[in-house]
This record gives structure tokens, C-alpha cells and sequence, in this order.
């Protein structure tokens, strides 16, 4: 079967698999986080999606098209949703133990105890409620659910964490989801992090925030990938940023070559 691709999620793991770039002889589309426009694919036969979310691809438009689509197993979107949310927690120690001294001179900065801190988690699905459940035992940890609660009660919230951490789903209507008037909500000081997707957040608004030096933030996701806007001159200090990494481990990637031969297994037997 011949693989189009707009990721390099498998990339190392390829090894037997056929790649095109021309979508017309694409028989199977190998998806990343990246929008699938069906119409540029006459001969598709199948969609794989490497990854948590389906937000970008066509389910409805492909079903009736008779297109295949499978996503990585049970098994697999575990050890994404275990895997970020402990890279989360890796962010949020890395942010707040940022400043702990200078070797060159030899100086101490004296810091409260984490203990002493609040986290907030907005989103509280798979991958919150594993970071609720492993930060709990260092700090006071409060919550935001997008279905549950409101806006005014998420402006109060914010005035109380020390530290944010998104995890709602790339919706429409989550664009932009941290506003202006929600990051000025923030305490002064406070760290965002997020490993969600960059566009929930208003990067104009964020930009703002850092460059005054009220805020620091740390992301593994971003509004456009690869990320080469007006925030990284930030990193590593005010804006730390690794690569959409969180999920990113070798038992993951092997279950979803696994689960693409299984699609390639299919299709070919139809």
C-alpha cells in the first residue's frame, strides 16, 4: 500500500512501508495533528491517525466515502495520556525550580516549599486527571472542568495558582480559550503550561505577558509546528519549549506501527 504522510511521528519505524508525496496516488494517509482535506485524495483507502485526537480528521466525509480509519489501540492512548501527563508534571518541577541559584558566584535563592503552592488543571479527562493524581502528593492542586464550571468561577481560580496546566481538546470553540483577560487574571509570577495545543491559548496575549516579565510558560505544543514565532526568542528561560514530544516514547511509536500494519493487513485482504 502506498503511504502519503504529513507527520514524522513514525519516522525510524517505517522500515517496509511505501511513501508518496503526490496525494492523487495515495492509497492510505498517515496523519499527525495536521487537517486531512479528503477531496485531494481520489484513491484513499484508508486513514491512519498517529496520535490522540481526532479533531482533524474527516470521520463523516471518509465514512461515507467507504475510507477506513483507525487509530492507535487502547493500550496505546494509555501510555500517551500516562506519558504526557508525567512529561506535564516533568514542566511544571522544571518552571518552578527554574531559579535556585547562580554557580558562578556561588549564590542561593531562598524559595517557598512546593508545598506551599497551588497548581491548577483545567481539563480534567485522561490526561488532568493523571496530573491531578500525581502532583496532589507535592502541592495543592484545584481544578477546572470545561463542562462543568464557568468562566467566572475559572477567573477566581486563576488568581489563586501559583502555576496552570491545560488539558481541554482542540475544539473551535476552545480557540483561543486563554484570553487576554484570562492570562491578566493570572497571579504575578505564575507559570501557564501546557501540552494540550498551542491554539487554545491567545499567543498575542502571551507574548505580552511574558515580555513584561509578569509571566513564564512552558509549552510542548504551539500554534504552528514547527514553532519559529515571536515567542521562542523566550526559550529556554521565559518560554521553555520542547518539541510536541509528551507522548512521544518507543512503546508508543510501536504500537502505532503495529496498529498501521494492521490497517495495511485489511485494506489489502479487501
Amino acid at each position: 500500500m502506498i503511504i502519503w504522510k504529513n507527520t514524522s511521528t513514525l519516522d525510524g519505524y517505517d522500515n517496509g512501508l511505501m511513501f508518496t508525496e503526490d496525494k492523487k496516488n495515495a492509497e492510505i494517509a498517515l496523519l499527525g495533528s495536521k487537517l486531512l482535506v479528503l477531496d485531494e485524495f481520489p484513491n484513499l483507502k484508508g486513514i491512519f491517525r498517529a496520535g490522540i485526537g481526532k479533531d482533524n480528521v474527516p470521520e463523516q466525509k471518509a465514512l461515507e466515502k467507504g475510507i477506513l480509519i483507525k487509530y492507535p489501540s487502547q493500550e496505546t492512548m494509555d501510555i500517551i495520556f500516562n506519558e504526557t501527563a508525567v512529561f506535564t508534571c516533568n514542566l511544571i518541577f522544571r518552571m518552578l525550580y527554574g531559579y535556585v541559584g547562580t554557580l558562578n558566584p556561588w549564590y542561593k535563592y531562598d524559595r517557598p516549599e512546593l508545598s506551599k503552592k497551588t497548581l491548577l488543571v483545567i481539563g480534567t479527562g485522561n490526561i488532568g486527571q493523571r496530573v491531578i493524581k500525581y502532583m496532589k502528593s507535592f502541592m495543592t492542586v484545584i481544578t477546572f472542568d470545561i463542562l462543568q464550571n464557568n468562566n467566572s468561577e475559572l477567573q477566581e481560580l486563576m488568581k489563586q495558582a501559583d502555576c496552570v496546566t491545560l488539558h481541554i481538546p482542540k475544539m473551535d470553540e476552545n480557540e483561543s480559550f486563554l484570553s487576554r483577560e484570562k492570562l491578566a487574571a493570572m497571579k504575578d509570577g505564575a507559570i501557564l503550561v501546557n501540552t494540550a495545543r498551542g491554539f487554545i491559548v491567545d499567543e498575542d496575549a502571551l507574548f505580552a505577558e511574558i515580555s513584561s516579565g509578569r509571566l513564564r510558560a512552558a509549552f510542548d505544543v504551539f500554534w504552528q509546528e514547527p514553532y519559529i514565532g515571536k515567542l521562542k526568542k523566550f526559550h529556554p528561560d521565559k518560554f521553555y519549549m520542547s518539541p510536541h514530544i509528551a507522548g512521544y516514547t518507543d512503546s508508543f511509536l510501536l504500537g502505532c506501527r503495529k496498529a498501521l500494519d494492521s490497517l495495511i493487513s485489511e485494506l489489502s485482504h479487501d
